[in-house]
């Protein structure tokens, strides 16, 4: 509220977020906003998915790949959240509008506190990205192209699933940014994102093909 006029400033009908207390405006950094918007519309200390997905809506897929992929950026982590993510990848790419968790997977909870400062990390490395996204109409975020979306993290996830030296980071970091084009509804940086998770997962897959080879390689020669 504005304090002379008791009127509300210009721009806070522009708010695109209705859940939960106000987060920060539009010039904050997009996975800062989406991150401060879950963490406003729940205030207890932690948030479980289950209560992610019913509070989203349609926007819930994309919101619950982005937290789940996140955390895959770090060092040992990919392989815990490659399983939620295989499974609402399917859900997305068989055309569900919203996602259906099941119960190990809805009961999951994380720290308020630890999204946050996940929020703060993730913009810093990914601030290029976030610079350019805004909503822009587009195939890729029409439900054949969310669709397509959905495909593309299964082959992601199973690429953090899959045990590999340096195979994790390239999908992960496609992933995050098809999620956060789907979230922002921005079909460019949607595409742009597919685009890298392709190139990130058949990197991933080369590793992986190189590594069984040499193995092989490595066998006959003992034996």
């Amino acid at each position: 509220m504005d304090g002379r006029t008791g009127t509300a400033p210009p721009d806070a009908t522009m708010d695109q977020f209705t859940p939960g207390p106000r987060p920060p405006g539009p010039a904050a950094a997009p996975i800062t906003r989406i991150i401060a918007e879950v963490a406003n519309t729940f205030p207890g200390e932690r948030i479980s998915l289950g209560e992610m997905a019913e509070a989203f809506g349609e926007r819930a897929f994309g919101l619950l790949i982005l937290l789940l992929c996140l955390p895959s950026l770090l060092p040992g982590m990919a392989s815990v959240f490659g399983l939620p993510m295989l499974i609402l990848g399917v859900q997305m790419g068989l055309g569900r509008t919203r996602p259906t968790l099941p119960r190990f997977l809805a009961d999951r909870t994380v720290k308020r506190s630890d999204l946050l400062r996940l929020a703060n990390a993730s913009s810093r490395g990914l601030s290029l990205v976030e610079r350019f996204v805004r909503p822009r109409s587009g195939w890729f975020i029409e439900p054949a192209g969310e669709r397509l979306v959905g495909w593309l993290t299964v082959l992601a996830a199973a690429m953090l699933i899959l045990p590999g030296p340096g195979t994790n980071g390239p999908p992960a970091f496609g992933t995050i940014i098809m999620a956060l084009g789907v979230v922002e509804q921005d079909s460019r940086v949607t595409g742009i994102g597919m685009a890298v998770t392709a190139a990130g997962c058949l990197f991933a897959a080369g590793v992986l093909v190189a590594l069984c080879w040499f193995g092989w390689q490595a066998v006959g020669f003992i034996f």
